[in-house]
């Protein structure tokens, strides 16, 4: 790639990192469907009701794969108590139920993020 080519995506990046308020950050916290973590059908922002009650199978990835395919749910990444879109879910498919490491751009407006790049979360 030359170095005009380099120039030029780099400032579509920084022009479009800036139309959403923050630059590019990380963003550690599970992979869920927006039912259980804003708790729409669970009392503790997890899909812990819905495992006890075997109603929505019985892993979180279950839970959170039959959410957003019957109950149209959407792909969330829920952290402690906040809750963000997630708006790439050809990127975020198969994580679901998982703890992850994310890469994105905060949309503070809509609490939405634009996924860049996603990955299971090592334990520390």
């Amino acid at each position: 790639m030359n170095r005009a080519a380099i120039w030029c995506v780099a400032g579509i990046l920084v022009a479009a990192s800036t139309g959403y308020g923050q630059g590019i950050q990380v963003f550690r916290g599970e992979v869920s469907d927006n039912q259980c973590a804003l708790n729409i059908h669970s009392l503790t922002r997890s899909h812990q009701e819905m495992l006890k009650s075997k109603s929505m199978g019985g892993t979180a990835n279950t839970c959170s794969v039959y959410c957003i395919e019957h109950l149209g749910g959407y792909l969330v990444l829920s952290s402690g108590k906040e809750v963000f879109r997630l708006d790439r879910a050809d990127l975020v498919r198969g994580f679901e139920g998982k703890k992850v490491k994310l890469v994105g751009v905060l949309d503070t407006k809509i609490k939405q993020i634009h996924v860049l790049r996603i990955e299971l979360e090592e334990n520390r």
